[in-house]
């Protein structure tokens, strides 16, 4: 697969999830009065998505090591599509709420190969600008979903919102199908069904437990009992699920855990802050939009800004600035005392997620070997589920005790004491004890004109 379509069908696929998420935000109280349906069969709208897609997303990237992620992005982008248009003609909410399972399914296949296209058609070192372009896309689709979605469902109903995805999907699937197939992945890659089995339930389990929350339910023993499977299976396993080239990687597992603090913090901070905007300062929807409008603006801004930080300052540095930056946010926004002070804290977050987000992604798509792509992409996309459903619980946890306030500075102190994992990135300099316990720095080596490191061959048979 050449290196634009590659790119193109990354954007794009990160953009239909991204934009079908923050549509149906929006529409879910309009699609209530219409279905007539209960509140809490509107939130099993968005928790069955999310419980599918996180169970299935490793295995689903494992699927696209062993028969390409090609194959696996179109047949992802055409489900996609397919399912939407299912919903935008459902007769009931369950209808709805069952074919937004088999979009979350679709949407499985679909995330982790927008990564491993390109992990597979970019040399390591020219990863930063493509994970810049598809983090400022989500950006992008972040902050036009809701306005979108708004404009659609006044004009036209709920329904309008999910013709959105069909005909992207389509152009998309179908070029992903009529492309030249990429390098073709190892045919003895195995597939760990039964480790499969036991990380969908214990993520699935896990996600349901969190979405439950301050209640307890049957899912959170369920999701320890199959983890503990899952480490166990793992442990005695002949071909893992998670290969070792990736999750033994200290900067890979450092990485991952960043990005779920990062986007919890964000979603979390960004679910209270709105609250406290329109119950505390008494703003109206709208009016509160707008002031939280910097932080998709920056967000966006950022995305860029890493990409260049990566090449000159490395992924250590980066994201530990990165990561300062977000902390200082949500504690600003949890003392914010009036409108211009929260729209700044709302910059400040976004500019800090923007930039922690692609220095993070690039680290474990770079790290990990073109072999074991998808299985990385599986991670960072299951460490990006995750991640906002923990968030916004721990959150509505502490509302619920009566501090409005207090999930953004929780957050930001949270995020700060995840400053310590920074250490185990690479860092620039590649004789650094890190760079070289990482195996791979953030900077190519050249000698006489020649690649030269882990990623040589890589480098070689992209240049054929």
């Amino acid at each position: 697969m050449n290196r634009p379509l590659a790119l193109a069908g990354s954007v794009a696929g990160a953009v239909v999830v991204a934009l079908d998420g923050t549509v149906l935000t929006v529409v879910q109280p309009t699609l209530r009065r219409d279905l007539h349906a209960s509140l809490a069969q509107v939130q099993w709208t968005s928790t069955g998505y999310l419980v599918v897609v996180a169970g299935l997303l490793v295995f689903a990237g494992r699927l696209g090591d062993r028969y390409g992620h090609r194959r696996t992005f179109a047949l992802g982008m055409l489900g996609f599509g397919a399912a939407s248009a299912g919903i935008a003609w459902a007769p009931g909410v369950g209808w709805v709420i069952g074919l937004r399972v088999v979009q979350g399914v679709f949407g499985a296949l679909l995330q982790p190969a927008t990564l491993g296209m390109l992990r597979t058609a970019f040399p390591p070192d020219r990863l930063r600008a493509p994970l810049a372009a598809r983090t400022a896309a989500i950006g992008v689709a972040a902050a036009a979903g809701p306005v979108l979605g708004g404009a659609l469902a006044t004009d036209f109903g709920w329904r309008a919102v999910f013709l959105l995805n069909i005909v992207p999907a389509l152009v998309f699937g179908l070029c992903a199908l009529a492309s030249r197939e990429e390098r073709r992945p190892a045919a003895d890659v195995p597939l760990d069904v039964p480790g499969a089995l036991m990380l969908a339930g214990a993520l699935a389990c896990l996600t349901h437990a969190l979405v439950a929350l301050p209640g307890l339910s049957w899912s959170a023993p369920v999701a320890l009992v199959a983890g503990a499977a899952f480490v166990r299976h793992e442990r005695r396993a002949r071909a893992p699920l998670l290969p070792a080239g990736v999750i033994g990687s200290p900067a890979v597992r450092s990485a991952l855990a960043l990005l779920v603090i990062a986007s919890a913090a964000l979603n979390g901070g960004l679910f209270a802050g709105v609250h406290v905007l329109q119950d505390g300062l008494g703003l109206t929807p709208l009016h509160s939009a707008l002031l939280a409008l910097p932080l998709a603006v920056f967000l966006i801004a950022a995305a860029p800004a890493s990409a260049v930080l990566l090449r000159r300052a490395g992924a250590r540095t980066t994201v530990t600035g990165a990561a300062a930056l977000l902390a200082a946010g949500l504690l600003a926004l949890a003392g914010a005392p009036g409108e211009a002070a929260s729209a700044a804290a709302f910059a400040l977050v976004g500019a800090g997620f923007g930039s922690m987000m692609v220095a993070a992604t690039h680290v474990v798509v770079r790290q990990a070997p073109a072999e074991s792509a998808g299985a990385a992409g599986g991670l960072q996309q299951t460490a990006m589920n995750v991640g906002p459903v923990l968030g916004v619980a721990s959150a509505t946890v502490l509302m619920d005790l009566g501090a409005a306030r207090a999930p953004m500075a929780v957050l930001g102190v949270a995020t700060l004491a995840a400053l310590p994992l920074c250490r185990a990135l690479p860092d620039r300099n590649p004789h650094s004890p890190i760079a070289s316990s990482a195996g791979r720095s953030d900077t190519p080596h050249t000698r006489h004109g020649g690649e030269r490191g882990p990623y040589a061959r890589s480098l070689r048979d992209h240049e054929h």
